[in-house]
C-alpha cells in the first residue's frame, strides 16, 4: 500500500467514524470548520518505526512495583474501603514514580494528583510531601528570565492552589509565587498555548489549558482577592475574557463549560450550562456510563492530530459505537454534581454502579490510551476522577487509617 492509499484509507475512516456518531446522535457542539488535509508526520509502512515491546510495568521505582495497566486484569468483587485503599496506593504510587524517576511535571501522574488527590484530603488522608516539594523546586528562581514550558507551570499552579485550598486552608508564598509566573505564559489572545501533540483528555486545546488555569486561580485561597499588580490583573481580566467568549468546538470542550460554571459563575450564561447539562445526559449509555471517544471528532480535538493517533482511534473494534470508560463516566458525574443534580437521580445512581462494577484489583480504574498504546496513563487519570466522582456521591467513606 502507498502513501496514498493508507492516507485514503485514513480518510474513509475517521468519516465513517464521523457518520456513525451523527447518526448515534452525538454531533459535537460546534460545527465549525476544521482542516481535514493530511495529518502533519503521516507515517508510511517505509518509515513506520518498529513496534517496541509491551512495558512490564506502568510505574516502577525503589519499593514501587506497579504491573502494566491492562484490559484483563480482574475486577473487584465488590467495591468498598479496601479497594479504596488500593486506589490510593496505586494513585501514591504512581506519583512518587513520577517524581523520582522523571523530570518533569505530568498532567497525567503528578499534575492530577495534586490537583484531584488534595480534593480527596477529607477523606484518604493527606497526600505526599515529596510530590508537594517536588512542585515547590520547580518554581523558577526570582533571577530566572523564563518559566518551564507553559503546560508543566499550570499544572504545577493549579497543583500548588489545590493543596492550598483542601490540604493547609491558606495560601502558601510558593503558590503565589507559582502562580505569578504562571501568568506571564498566557498569550496576547488570553488563552494559554497547549503543546502540539495531542493527548487526549489533558492536552488537547488551548481552552482546556486555560481552564486548568482558572482552576489554579479561583482554588489559590484569597489569591485572586488580595491582588495588587496591574499587569497580572490585566493578564486574569484576559483570560476571563477569553474563557467568557471561547465557543466550544466540540462536546467536551462545552462539558467543560460546567467546570467553568462552577468555578467562575459570571463567565457561562444559563442557556449555554442547560445546553451542556443536555447534552451530557444524551450522551449517558444504556449500561450508565460515557465514553471519552463520543465527546469529540477525531480531528476535533486538537488544532493537529497525528497519523498514528488517527489510525489507533479508527482500528477500535468498537470505533463505530465507542463504549463507556471509566474517565469520562467519572468526570460527566463530577461535573453533574458540580452543577447541582442529586445524587438520587436515577440516572447518577447509574453511572455510580458503573464504576463500582469496573474497577480493577489492583484499585485503578483501566481504560487504554487514547494517544499511545504503551504505559495508559489515562488509567491514572480515571482513577483519581472515579475516586471524585463517588467521593460526590457519599460512596467514599473516611478511610480510618488516615
Amino acid at each position: 500500500m502507498n502513501t496514498r492509499q493508507i492516507c485514503l484509507a485514513l480518510t474513509l475512516l475517521i468519516s465513517a467514524m464521523h457518520a456513525a456518531l451523527a447518526a448515534d446522535g452525538n454531533a459535537p457542539a460546534s460545527e465549525k470548520p476544521v482542516s481535514a488535509g493530511k495529518p502533519a508526520g503521516a507515517v508510511t509502512e517505509a518509515t513506520k518505526p518498529a513496534a517496541k515491546p509491551k512495558p512490564k510495568f506502568q510505574y516502577k521505582s525503589e519499593g514501587i512495583e506497579v504491573p502494566a495497566a491492562t484490559d484483563d486484569e480482574p475486577k473487584v468483587k465488590a467495591f468498598g474501603p479496601d479497594t479504596i485503599r488500593a486506589a490510593r496506593k496505586y494513585l501514591d504510587d504512581g506519583a512518587h514514580h513520577w517524581v523520582r524517576e522523571k523530570s518533569c511535571i505530568a498532567c497525567h501522574s503528578t499534575g492530577t494528583y495534586m490537583v484531584d488527590r488534595s480534593v480527596l484530603t477529607p477523606l484518604l488522608g493527606k497526600p505526599s510531601d515529596e510530590v508537594l516539594a517536588d512542585f515547590i523546586d520547580n518554581i523558577p528562581k526570582p533571577e530566572a528570565k523564563s518559566d518551564i514550558s507553559t503546560i508543566s507551570s499550570v499544572w504545577r499552579s493549579s497543583g500548588l492552589a489545590s493543596w492550598d485550598k483542601h490540604v493547609t486552608g491558606k495560601l502558601s508564598e510558593h503558590t503565589a509565587r507559582s502562580l505569578q509566573r504562571t501568568m506571564t505564559r498566557l498569550e496576547p489572545e488570553g488563552f494559554f498555548k497547549t503543546y502540539k501533540e495531542v493527548e487526549i483528555p489533558y492536552i488537547t486545546t488551548h481552552f482546556q489549558l486555560t481552564l486548568q488555569a482558572a482552576r489554579a486561580v479561583v482554588a489559590a485561597p484569597g489569591w485572586l482577592a488580595n491582588l495588587k499588580d496591574a499587569d497580572t490583573l490585566e493578564r486574569v481580566a484576559r483570560m476571563k475574557k477569553f474563557l467568557r467568549e471561547h465557543e466550544p468546538v466540540n462536546d467536551y470542550e462545552l462539558a467543560l463549560k460546567l467546570q467553568l460554571a462552577a468555578l467562575m459563575p459570571e463567565l457561562v450564561p444559563q442557556p449555554q450550562r442547560d445546553a451542556a447539562t443536555a447534552m451530557l445526559w444524551r450522551l449517558q449509555q444504556p449500561d450508565g456510563g460515557w465514553s471519552t471517544r463520543r465527546m469529540s471528532p477525531v480531528m476535533k480535538w486538537h488544532e493537529a492530530v497525528d497519523a498514528e493517533t488517527i489510525a489507533m482511534l479508527a482500528a477500535e473494534p468498537d470505533a463505530a459505537s465507542p463504549a463507556s470508560d471509566p474517565y469520562m463516566t467519572a468526570f460527566a458525574i463530577v461535573l453533574l454534581r458540580e452543577s447541582g443534580v442529586p445524587t438520587s437521580d436515577d440516572r447518577i445512581q447509574k453511572g455510580v454502579a458503573w464504576l463500582k462494577a469496573n474497577q480493577r484489583v489492583s484499585g485503578r480504574w483501566w481504560m487504554k490510551s487514547l494517544y499511545k498504546d504503551t504505559y495508559h496513563y489515562i488509567t491514572y487519570i480515571s482513577t483519581v476522577q472515579a475516586l471524585r466522582a463517588l467521593a460526590l456521591c457519599g460512596e467514599v467513606p473516611k478511610l480510618t487509617d488516615n
